[in-house]
């Protein structure tokens, strides 16, 4: 099985950086974790194709970029991060929605998220991390990451996702590019980029017909020329451990840790990201009293 990957290229001589993902792989393994409902597995697997592109665009060996919905329709909220090497994962609120199909026929994203805000938080090892926030424009994920670059980082883009699933509801199809407008771009090059994407339907059309990322750019590009940058390997990866749930356990203050410690029960504490249970001792928690 090919592995999911991303292509990061430049068009027109630098005046456009453009990155495509096959992301189906990783949105499959989102599904099996959560046990996700169509609705809620085209959601997260839009939001975590994303994250998994904005990711591979950080430089610091230790970034961390997280993308946040707070919304108001009944799938609660999501949550993805990604790191610079597009390792990536998430999780949505209420992972079990069901909602009859859109007006033209499709999962009702937009529906299942409903009004609110996206959160961009860049972790780049500074005192304070990079916060953007954006209204949500349309619930569709992809139109809401297109406002957001315009507004909080005032870079004109284009962002496309996409997840199909089969007659099982697994993941037949996942993918998405986004394509970004440098300062000193001419206006006969924003002009075919805009007509080009106009043309596409769904980015899991393309990947349909047997397109592979690097075909995407092409397409989307037309008769502009393409240099092809590199590829990155992406995954869905979840780097929890005992140790790290330790520390979140020490931190929670000494009066509730001495409330579970009188309990005298096993505390068990889940990963909301991967799912793994682990399990905490009264004789674990006196450790970290200590």
């Amino acid at each position: 099985m090919e592995g999911d990957y991303i292509i990061r290229a430049t068009a027109a001589n630098h005046q456009l950086r453009i990155f495509a993902v096959t992301s189906k792989n990783l949105v499959e393994r989102a599904r099996e974790i959560h046990g996700t409902s169509p609705v809620a597995t085209a959601a997260l697997g839009r939001l975590l194709t994303a994250g998994s592109m904005m990711g591979s665009m950080m430089k610091g060996e230790n970034d961390i970029l997280t993308l946040q919905i707070h919304c108001g329709g009944p799938i609660g909220g999501m949550t993805v991060t990604s790191d610079s090497k597009a390792n990536v994962k998430g999780y949505v609120k209420q992972p079990v929605v069901i909602l009859p199909p859109n007006a033209q026929g499709k999962l009702d994203v937009s529906g299942a998220i409903g009004p609110g805000f996206l959160n961009v938080i860049r972790d780049i090892g500074m005192k304070e991390p990079y916060n953007g926030q954006t209204h949500l424009v349309s619930g569709e994920i992809a139109e809401d990451l297109t406002y957001y670059y315009v507004t909080s980082e005032q870079v004109p883009s284009s962002v496309g996702l996409g997840v199909l699933l089969d007659k099982d509801n697994h993941v037949k199809q996942a993918g998405g590019f986004i394509i970004q407008v440098m300062p000193f771009a001419e206006d006969a090059v924003i002009d075919t980029v805009e007509a080009s994407v106009k043309q596409v339907h769904s980015v899991t059309d393309l990947l349909e017909q047997g397109m592979l990322p690097e075909d995407i750019i092409k397409h989307l590009m037309g008769s502009l020329d393409v240099d092809i940058l590199e590829r990155t390997p992406t995954a869905y990866y979840c780097n929890c451990s005992k140790e790290r749930v330790s520390g979140a356990i020490a931190s929670i203050g000494r009066e509730d840790l001495q409330d579970m410690i009188d309990d005298g029960e096993t505390i068990e504490v889940n990963c909301h990201f991967c799912g793994t249970h682990y399990y905490f001792t009264t004789e674990e928690l006196q450790q970290f009293l200590k």
